[in-house]
């Protein structure tokens, strides 16, 4: 197969599903990883993809942009991983909490198998899932229903009325982006609404996004900087962005990411 057949097979994956992987297209059309690697970076020369963690997405960036969670979660892996990680230590035994749906919280959720006798409210199927696969008997898990979103994330009226009548210990807030003057936002207004839900029914506001957040602005507003009580960020975030969120946000926390830096993808 020629080098722009390839191409055009790529292209048209990533436009079909939002996100393709460099291993899965090494089996697909049966070339190394480094004839793939080559291929996406000839697509985002041209500036119709954009290159990540392990593969390549859609190109973004309108406010009312909502890539699939497919596509989001080949995005900021490590930074992820690293944000997860911070974020579980600050969840207790025996408390009730919150997770917003999202990639970042997905990934959390894994990191919170060892800890007992939770509560989680969540309006992520994703999130759901993964807590479930667990298996833990002291384990409640807590899905509000709602309209489905193209980041499978559960909204709308359904959801928010669901969580109105909770109160939580902790939130674990994944967004879209931050910026000084929108502060966190989304790019879905239904999300905005259920996200802001789950604010309200917090002890405890806890933020988790990486760096590439910062600057990003989606549509509709879910909370202002000073409402989270605390953000789990990762190293990478510009020195301007830190001076302002850390004079913002009652706690910022920035995350050691292993290896930054070396190619992985």
């Amino acid at each position: 197969m020629l080098a722009r057949q390839r191409q055009a097979v790529i292209l048209e994956e990533i436009r079909r599903t939002g996100a393709v992987r460099v291993s899965d297209l090494v089996v697909r059309l049966g070339v190394s990883d480094m004839t793939i690697r080559r291929d996406l970076d000839v697509l985002a020369a041209r500036g119709v993809i954009e290159k990540v963690y392990g593969g390549a997405t859609s190109v973004v960036g309108r406010s009312t942009d909502e890539p699939g969670f497919e596509a989001k979660s080949v995005r900021q892996l490590p930074e992820k991983e690293a944000i997860a990680r911070q974020a579980a230590a600050l969840v207790r035994p025996g408390t009730a909490i919150g997770l917003s749906a999202g990639t970042t919280t997905w990934t959390l959720a894994r990191f919170l198998e060892d800890i007992p006798d939770l509560t989680v409210v969540t309006n992520s199927i994703r999130v759901a899932d993964v807590l479930q696969q667990g298996g833990r008997t002291d384990r409640t898990v807590v899905l509000t229903g709602g309209v489905r979103t193209p980041s499978d994330a559960l909204v709308g009226p359904v959801a928010v009325q669901a969580l109105r009548s909770l109160h939580l210990d902790v939130v674990f807030l994944g967004v879209h982006g931050m910026a000084e003057r929108s502060g966190f936002t989304t790019p879905n207004l239904n999300e905005s609404e259920t996200d802001r839900a789950l604010v309200d029914a917090a002890g405890r506001v806890v933020v988790v996004a990486d760096h590439t957040k910062w600057g990003t602005v989606g549509i509709s507003t879910i909370a202002d900087l000073d409402e989270a009580d605390v953000l789990v960020t990762d190293e990478g975030l510009a020195d301007d962005a830190k001076a302002i969120l850390a004079e913002q946000v009652g706690e910022l926390v920035l995350s050691h990411v292993p290896g930054r830096g070396e190619e992985l993808a």
